[in-house]
């Protein structure tokens, strides 16, 4: 069995996006960036994990004993579904790369590269249908009680270009474009001919953990960016005041919180949100740090204890994938998931599946959603999905209202 290896320490983040194609693995945040190519193993979930990354470190210290090197840890890299009941899609890679953490390019402060074709952009549902099902789960809220407190609905996009997706452009477009993002670019099961990948800047860190040290990162409530630094600052202020935003975040949070609590020995929760900027968008953001109680516990396992949050499902967690599922009309897929690493010595990171693409040839899905509360406003709802597809529909050049 092959080896896993690590790049010369000189490698940059611009070096492996430039290195990734359709089929590989890549991530970065903000303490690294992984390149993976090949695989060593392919489990369907993260239970299988320990057992996959034990067989690819085994193999390694082979290798290494024989060369005379110590073996890095075997890394496993992939992507979990919204739907915990459905197969996941985890890669040991046969070869790693690392990098430090992606900066903005001096070659192209604004991170874009253009692409080759013209669009067709289908929306899936149309807008209206998606006011009207925000209206529908206004009115199961409302006649649930206290039962149903928050339920998460997206929409998404299809386009389909006259010539095959890029897929390594869009993927350097978004890290370019917003370096301290999680950028990711994983394999996932083909529908047909060709290679599948699920691309993305995810500004939500569901876990890390190094050693003892676990964090988490939960994100609700959004305002839109603006090209207008006055208009900007007034949207920022109105969201860190809004009261509809605060509450809705202090219920992912909490969730959060309780989450990780049983495997901690001490955890930090600041009582209120800061606001967290990407290129589009602002959030309320939280974040959670914690000791761990026992450092052997594997950032796949915290994952699966945190997955789905409050902030991509709703609550309390049943009841609103149940609602999910009878409004929403497309299958969610990898959207709303997880995608991360874990290593054989547990540490890794895993962040939230969204401002994602799932892309196949000459077509590619997008998504977005926005958190319900009793007070929500259908219109404000359906805006705020508009304004967070930006961050796709912008690293494939497309600028226009959807």
């Amino acid at each position: 069995m092959p080896e896993q290896r690590v790049a010369d320490p000189a490698t940059t983040a611009d070096d492996l996006l430039g290195a990734y194609r359709p089929g590989d693995s890549f991530f970065s945040s903000a303490t690294l960036s992984l390149h993976g190519t090949g695989s060593l193993a392919t489990v369907d979930s993260l239970d299988a994990l320990p057992e996959a990354l034990a067989a690819a470190g085994q193999a390694q210290s082979r290798v290494g004993a024989q060369a005379g090197q110590a073996p890095a840890p075997a890394v496993a890299m992939g992507a979990i579904p919204f739907d915990t009941a459905r197969p996941a899609h985890l890669v040991v890679p046969e070869t790693v790369r690392t990098a430090p953490p992606p900066t903005r390019s001096a070659e192209r402060p604004h991170g874009w590269k253009a692409l080759h074709g013209r669009w067709t952009i289908t929306p899936v549902p149309a807008p209206a249908e998606h006011t009207a099902a925000v209206e529908r789960a206004l009115k199961v809220l409302a006649g649930s009680g206290d039962e149903l407190r928050k339920v998460v609905l997206a929409r998404s996009l299809r386009l389909e270009s006259t010539e095959e997706v890029d897929v390594a452009t869009v993927l350097a477009n978004l890290v370019r474009r917003d370096p301290q993002a999680f950028g990711f670019g994983v394999n996932l099961p083909t529908r047909g001919d060709g290679v599948r990948s699920l691309i993305g800047a995810s500004p939500e860190l569901l876990v890390s953990k190094r050693g003892r040290r676990v964090a988490s990162n939960p994100l609700a409530g959004s305002a839109r960016r603006s090209a207008d630094p006055t208009k900007d600052q007034r949207n920022a202020v109105a969201l860190l005041t809004s009261a509809k935003d605060h509450k809705e975040h202090a219920l992912v949070v909490e969730a959060v919180a309780d989450a990780l609590g049983p495997y901690c020995r001490s955890l930090t929760v600041p009582a209120e949100p800061e606001l967290l900027r990407t290129a589009t968008m602002w959030h309320l953001s939280t974040r959670v740090d914690g000791e761990l109680e026992d450092p052997d516990t594997p950032a796949h396992l915290l994952a699966a204890a945190l997955h789905p949050t409050p902030a991509v499902c709703g609550v309390p967690t049943r009841q609103a994938f149940d609602t999910i599922g009878a409004i929403e009309s497309f299958d969610r897929g990898f959207y709303t998931g997880a995608v991360g690493y874990s290593d054989a010595a547990g540490d890794g990171e895993w962040v939230v599946t969204i401002r994602c693409a799932d892309v196949a040839g000459h077509a590619l899905d997008l998504f977005a959603g926005g958190g319900i509360m009793p007070e929500s406003d259908p219109g404000a709802e359906l805006a705020e999905t508009s304004a967070k597809l930006r961050t796709l529909l912008l690293a494939l050049g497309v600028d226009r209202a959807v």
